[in-house]
């Protein structure tokens, strides 16, 4: 397995999200190896701050060696303001194949778990089966905006298979865990043409879907100048099934347009 490049800290740890289905969250390391190709709003934030310069320099991720302190000192001040924290928004909680990571994010649920924090996690690698050992009030998901090995290669280069994913999700289900899944971002038919059915369909035991298109509107709009049409298509299609199987559902802004 590989390392990490090496360790920072920071000042502090857990904040209060602005992201539309987010409460608190925490982030604790910098860069993401799964580097995916189509545009990452956590790459383009930190290259923005000055804090990464390539894409190549993104792919190296520095673990923060003091998270845990960190958290000791902040949840006894915010616990009766946080409703769940998430991890994370601006890297991945189980890097693929970084078992420093994936230790780092187990240590951190269980902290938080123990101060009666609920968490949220969402993943493009593989969901350790000891989260079923975690709080029954946690809720476990993955990305997976496809099927296809060869896209997958193609856009998220360092990630988990498709397979992997949903295999390690499917045992924390069957474990009696809270699990969803992110259909975000849903590529149009100039990117991949593919059955948004047949993924929803192979995600169908899980508690929550959330669909959202690709937001790099200008490549859309150039590429696939039905982009609208298909979106507001496929998010009622992800409405129907959800009503359908009972899953609780959610389409992000912007997703749906008149």
């Amino acid at each position: 397995m590989p390392n990490v490049e090496g360790l920072i800290t920071r000042k502090s740890m857990l904040y209060k999200t602005g992201v539309e289905y987010g409460d608190y969250t925490i982030n604790y390391v910098q860069g993401c190896a799964h580097g995916c190709k189509y545009p990452c709003y956590a790459f383009a934030l930190k290259k923005r701050f000055g804090q990464i310069k390539t894409y190549d320099e993104w792919r190296k991720p520095y673990l923060v060696s003091n998270t845990l302190e960190l958290l000791d000192k902040e949840i006894p001040k915010l616990k009766n303001k946080i409703k769940s924290v998430h991890l994370c928004f601006t890297t991945d909680p189980f890097m693929y194949g970084y078992s420093q990571i994936e230790k780092m994010s187990i240590d951190a649920i269980k902290k938080m778990n123990s101060a009666g924090i609920k968490c949220t996690v969402l993943t493009k690698g593989i969901l350790p089966e000891e989260l079923a050992d975690c709080s029954k009030e946690n809720e476990y998901g993955i990305t997976l905006i496809s099927l296809d090995e060869e896209y997958r290669r193609q856009v998220e280069p360092g990630a988990a298979s498709y397979e992997d994913r949903l295999k390690a999700i499917k045992i924390l289900h069957e474990k009696g865990c809270k699990t969803w899944v992110s259909i975000e971002p849903y590529p149009t038919p100039n990117l991949i043409d593919q059955s948004l059915g047949e993924i929803l369909e192979a995600v169908s035991f899980v508690d929550k879907i959330i669909f959202g298109r690709t937001n790099y509107s200008k490549e859309v709009s150039s590429g696939y100048p039905e982009h609208k049409r298909f979106y507001n298509e496929k998010a009622e299609e992800v409405l129907l099934f959800c009503d359908s199987h009972n899953i609780d559902c959610h389409i992000k802004e912007k997703t749906i347009t008149k």
